[in-house]
């Protein structure tokens, strides 16, 4: 009977068994996950925030200074430069998206008469959705100024427990990195090499993302500034963000500019196109390869399809979160990689054993 018994037929009804429960108790337990990740979540932002210091700590408490001070020294540098962009940069941004929210229902209004094409439903939800968001955005900027009182409670709780969890993280780093190590190479020295590879490939992300970031602000700011664009700050803000989002960021960021280039000036948008495609070529030839190097490659369609994965089940937060997963699970595959083979061969043996 054994023989006769088709193991992969049995195996493929299980999987599709198993996705078919998943998927018809998705409202169960995706409900119960988003439940506690978001009651999770300051603590595990704080978490990746302290994560991501820590190698500058390290670098700190390697030039001499001791650990009370080098934390105090980036506790200050992070307080300082929120403060920064709260009280002067947000006043700012709000000005030019108001600008930028105008621009685009002008380019709407001109498509409309240029193409003899009824476009008045889009404008008008444009219009109600942008003075939606002025509105609640103004709550909080007012008269070139940050308005904190207007805060829900909720948000300075979440506030409050992440900058301070934040800094408990950042103190024990080095303790819970240590312990870690010490029980996994005592437990199993595969284990250990595991999560040592995997602690190696997000300290290459969160690196290279800060460092894009960082870099894209100053690029983006610095060009469109050059060609005379209105919302030149605004745009090196987006193109910041869009390191969030892989590809779609940058090519939402592109779009904006062209847009409310085209309400200035035939002149400004070819500027404008012109200046967004050389950037694009640079980061993608120049500035991706040097911050990254040979790591974290990780193939165009992949990122897609863990992007859209990532929305659909979690919406923004995964979309935001599908990159570096993506990476962790190419990682666990190629290190995994060669077991799997093993054990493939292995039944391929056995199962030539039983034919003879």
């Amino acid at each position: 009977m054994k023989n006769k018994v088709n193991y992969k037929l049995v195996n493929l009804a299980l999987i599709t068994l198993i996705i078919f429960l998943i998927y018809n108790t998705g409202h169960l337990w995706l409900g119960v996950t988003n439940k506690i990740i978001k009651i999770l979540f300051p603590f595990i932002t704080a978490f990746v925030i302290a994560y991501a210091l820590y190698p500058i700590l390290k670098f700190l408490r390697e030039k001499g200074i001791p650990k009370a001070l080098a934390i105090i020294i980036i506790v200050l540098i992070v307080v300082a430069i929120i403060c920064f962009v709260i009280f002067l940069v947000v006043p700012l941004l709000f000005n030019q998206m108001i600008s930028l929210f105008n621009a685009i229902i002008t380019f709407i209004k001109e498509m409309s008469m240029k193409f003899d094409y009824n476009l008045g439903p889009l404008q008008d939800s444009l219009t109600n959705g942008f003075n939606d968001i002025i509105m609640s955005a103004g709550r909080y900027v007012s008269n070139g100024a940050i308005n904190i009182i207007n805060l829900s409670l909720s948000w300075i709780t979440n506030i409050f427990l992440c900058f301070t969890s934040a800094i408990y993280f950042l103190i024990d780093m080095e303790a819970i990195r240590n312990y870690i190590k010490n029980y996994l190479s005592k437990k199993s020295y595969r284990g250990y090499s595991f999560v040592k590879i995997l602690d190696n490939e997000m300290k290459n992300y969160l690196t290279g993302f800060i460092e894009l970031m960082v870099i894209s602000l100053f690029e983006y700011t610095i060009a469109y500034t050059i060609i005379g664009h209105p919302n030149a700050v605004l745009l090196g803000f987006l193109a910041m963000l869009s390191q969030l989002i892989p590809y779609f960021g940058g090519i939402i960021t592109n779009i904006i500019a062209a847009i409310t280039a085209f309400v200035v000036s035939p002149a400004l948008l070819i500027r404008t196109v012109i200046t967004f495609g050389i950037l694009s070529l640079v980061d993608g030839n120049i500035i991706g390869p040097l911050v990254y190097g040979k790591t974290n490659q990780v193939k165009p369609v992949v990122v897609i399809l863990s992007i859209t994965a990532g929305g659909i089940l979690m919406g923004i937060t995964g979309i935001i979160i599908s990159f570096p997963l993506a990476i962790i699970l190419i990682s666990t595959f190629k290190f995994f990689k060669e077991d799997i083979s093993d054990k493939i061969d292995d039944i391929k043996e056995k199962n030539t054993k039983k034919s003879k």
